[in-house]
């Protein structure tokens, strides 16, 4: 921390906005985070606690809540956005007149907007024009992080400003801040991985194995960093917390809402009924059709995000998904290893065996 006291607002009531306002608090910021809903404001402020959310983990009590955004917004110094995103660009219009150019925006949501294929980041500064604009990504479940369990993430902007204020804020004995300046990978890594959570999930109500379980994470990151690569991304990045850290937690963790959402599809449930039994956004959900139509339109391979989109919206059984995998064509081990001329040849021989090699 710096001598001078940090003032922080968030902007969200849900499970990791909330844990954030209390790290920030523990750290010795003057936090104050917005909620919609009043009676969640009222219980932040009287139990210390966050019944929808977080129900088992009591705040700081220095966290202060209020439904008035601009009281929340006034002085401080970091703005953290933690909206979903499908109303994190509305919430942010909402926000526009009280902020201000010296503030730093940091985005916390792992999803795409629709409309321009958006990251949160690039949406606060389509509607700020700031410069102090990053993301925070990397394996945090919100519930361990409330429980102060030990915990890395990634702070990512191309402006070093962005990144140490993060750090000063976040840093803690429990809640270690790394700093990234691929603020596009970081944040198209948080978002990719929740399609590959799903997969995890239903791969695990199927029954299948662990064996079964590390291919699906090898191949999402192959297929992940070659999507990122595709639009302008350090592949270097998926190697690192908002890459591979990120993967392996939401693949492997009940805690991760994805997953579960892929779980309830592999028992057999409807899409909407999966996503209802979660009572929270799911945002891999939405993030699947994106990617599958982009990845489509750009022609970039991508199996895993094709079969899971044809389970979620067109009816194939999550058992027939499996089998997709097994399908594809077998390729290079690790993405960006071999030369793109070695790959081709090698799709050329898998579908002519009889092709003689003079390599």
């Amino acid at each position: 921390m710096t001598d001078e006291r940090m003032t922080v607002a968030v902007l969200g009531g849900g499970s990791f906005g909330t844990a954030l306002a209390s790290i920030a608090a523990d750290n010795g910021c003057e936090v104050h985070q917005w909620l919609r809903d009043a009676s969640l404001v009222e219980s932040i402020n009287r139990d210390h606690r966050n019944p929808s959310y977080l129900p088992d983990y009591v705040i700081n009590s220095a966290v202060v809540a209020s439904t008035d955004m601009s009281k929340v917004l006034d002085g401080a110094d970091v703005v953290l956005v933690a909206i979903p995103s499908k109303a994190f660009a509305d919430v942010v219009r909402q926000a526009r007149p009280w902020l201000k150019p010296e503030q730093t925006l940091v985005s916390t949501t792992k999803g795409i907007q629709e409309d321009g294929f958006k990251l949160m980041s690039q949406i606060l500064e389509d509607e700020t024009g700031f410069s102090h604009v990053g993301v925070l990504s990397g394996p945090n479940l919100a519930s361990e992080v409330a429980d102060k369990q030990l915990t890395a993430t990634v702070i990512a902007s191309q402006d070093a400003t962005t990144r140490s204020r993060i750090q000063a804020a976040l840093g803690c004995d429990y809640f270690r801040v790394y700093a990234s300046n691929d603020r596009y990978g970081v944040e198209l890594g948080g978002a990719l991985k929740n399609i590959y959570a799903i997969a995890a999930g239903m791969a695990a109500a199927l029954g299948m194995g662990e064996n079964t379980r590390s291919m699906l994470m090898t191949r999402a990151l192959a297929e992940m960093s070659r999507f990122a690569v595709a639009r302008g991304a350090n592949p270097m990045t998926f190697l690192g917390l908002a890459g591979v850290g990120d993967l392996i937690v939401t693949c492997s963790s009940q805690l991760s809402r994805n997953y579960r959402v892929g779980y309830a599809l592999g028992q057999g449930k409807a899409l909407d009924e999966a996503v209802e039994s979660l009572g929270q956004v799911a945002e891999g959900v939405n993030t699947v059709r994106l990617v599958r139509d982009k990845a489509r339109e750009d022609n970039v391979y991508m199996p895993l995000a094709e079969g899971l989109f044809q389970v979620l919206f067109e009816g194939v059984p999550a058992r027939e998904m499996a089998k997709l995998l097994m399908r594809g064509e077998q390729s290079s081990d690790v993405e960006f290893v071999l030369p793109r001329e070695h790959v081709q040849q090698d799709q050329r021989q898998a579908e002519n065996p009889g092709e003689r090699s003079d390599g």
